[in-house]
């Protein structure tokens, strides 16, 4: 009498699941993928991977290849319901769309840091939150030296941002050298960064500017804001103003993707039901040893609901932002020809010498000035086993901007191709250059743990870090 195909053991007589198998597919493509998305600096690896392909793509002798990128990131893609329509290009649906989610999880992250994390402790702050302004103020000064008076002008917020999951990624590549409070210094700094790269977005980088459309988009955030309030918990509901309020930034004029940090800082950071909650139901449901689809369903809303919302859709949406979303921007972006004498022009032009200036020499120096005025003034303190020298890596490493150093190129110079081009080979060329100096810098001034020392691979994980912003 052959056995119910129900029974407890029969998973356990059939083998491991499939992703713990012996299969050839499993052992050497499967799991070292799945082992590879769990490495900190994973998300950097394809977004370096996803920069050199959109290089190559457009670089490479073969016919056709350039003004086949240009012609497919700039294909057009409408959404047409009834009367209503909506067309952009592919590129323009990633760098407005796409990149919503990025600047959500920016959002996400911020929140968590000002309710759970650095940001809470006006002490511990201290010294990241003023290194960030003289990292974003003194970058924007250097380019305006350098490239303020002619048509790059307005290109000023280029050089203020940092990569979060390029510097964070670099940091990683050194390993047990670098202290944990200096990995989470720069970690702190590069979101304080983030907020004010949005700021600067949203004041300076806005163009014929809609009352109408951004008092809509107001409301309805101040509707979710009181869904909230009221305990409202569907999260569909969410999702659908959060479209609506997308929307109607686009059609206001200020950037779309300032929808994603807005709802982000909107999502509660605080669990709304205590743990026990959960814990006496499933012990009161278990009496009986059983559990029917109601219980189940129950149970699951109640384990869900003891968790934060803001840690929940962090960990769910960092690997989407961070595989996926991120070299995807790059793909799309980072496509700059350098033949036919442009790297020549470009490293000649305002331009591309003001972003370099900014990203390799302003970021360290800023950085570094202003953990030197705010120690000696009793507004913050050095990072536990930090070293000034360490401060000056850190600030290099900071020099990486990338990804939003390419998103504000885009909002600089909107229809001058020639300047955003010089903008894209500054950028590029600053970053490598920033890390460079970065990690040459931190050798020089850091050792290996000793003996009883934890490493920042050893120390407990957490979730944050965007691998952006």
């Amino acid at each position: 009498m052959s056995e119910s195909p129900h029974h407890p053991d029969d998973l356990w007589r059939r083998g491991p699941v499939w992703t713990e198998s012996e299969r050839p597919l499993v052992r050497y493509l499967a799991r070292p993928l799945r082992e590879f998305l769990h490495v900190e600096s994973a998300g950097s690896v394809l977004l370096l991977a996803a920069t050199v392909i959109a290089l190559l793509w457009v670089n490479l002798p073969f016919d056709g290849w350039a003004s086949a990128y240009d012609h497919f990131w700039h294909t057009p893609i409408a959404l047409e319901v009834g009367d209503w329509r909506i067309e952009e290009s592919l590129q323009h649906w990633v760098n407005d769309g796409l990149m919503t989610i990025f600047f959500f999880v920016v959002g996400l992250e911020i929140k968590y840091e000002l309710v759970h994390g650095d940001l809470r402790d006006p002490r511990t702050a201290a010294l990241p939150i003023v290194a960030a302004v003289g990292g974003m103020a003194v970058p924007a000064v250097l380019y305006a030296a350098v490239a303020g008076g002619g048509d790059g002008a307005a290109g000023w917020g280029i050089p203020m941002a940092t990569d979060i999951a390029f510097a964070v990624g670099v940091l990683g590549l050194l390993g047990p050298r670098i202290p944990s409070a200096a990995r989470l210094f720069l970690l702190t700094l590069a979101i304080v960064d983030d907020i004010g790269a949005i700021l600067v977005i949203a004041v300076f980088y806005t163009d014929g500017l809609s009352l109408g459309w951004l008092l809509g988009a107001l409301g309805l955030l101040a509707v979710m804001a009181g869904l909230r309030a009221a305990r409202v918990w569907a999260i569909p509901v969410y999702a659908a103003l959060g479209l609506a309020v997308w929307f109607a930034l686009l059609e206001s004029g200020v950037h779309a993707t300032l929808a994603g940090v807005a709802i982000g800082l909107l999502t509660p950071a605080v669990a709304l039901l205590r743990p026990e909650v959960a814990v006496d139901y499933a012990v009161e449901g278990l009496r009986d040893n059983e559990l029917d689809a109601e219980e189940l369903r129950r149970l699951r809303f109640l384990i869900a609901e003891s968790v934060p919302v803001v840690e929940r859709l962090q960990t769910k949406l960092h690997p989407l932002s961070s595989y996926v979303v991120l070299p995807v921007f790059a793909l799309a972006n980072a496509g700059v020809a350098l033949g036919d004498g442009v790297l020549g022009d470009a490293l000649q032009a305002p331009v591309a010498l003001g972003i370099a200036a900014g990203l390799v020499l302003g970021k360290p120096l800023g950085i570094t000035l202003a953990c030197f005025l705010a120690i000696r003034l009793g507004l913050g303190r050095m990072p536990e086993g930090t070293s000034w020298p360490q401060v000056v890596g850190i600030g290099a490493v900071a020099g990486i901007g990338f990804t939003v150093s390419l998103f504000i190129a885009g909002l600089s110079f909107p229809g001058a191709e020639v300047l955003t081009a010089q903008a894209k080979v500054g950028i590029l060329l600053a970053s490598v250059l920033a890390a460079v100096v970065g990690v040459v810098l931190l050798l020089l001034a850091s050792r290996r743990p000793t003996a009883g020392e934890v490493s920042p691979e050893e120390a407990p994980a957490t979730n944050r870090g965007t691998g952006s912003l």
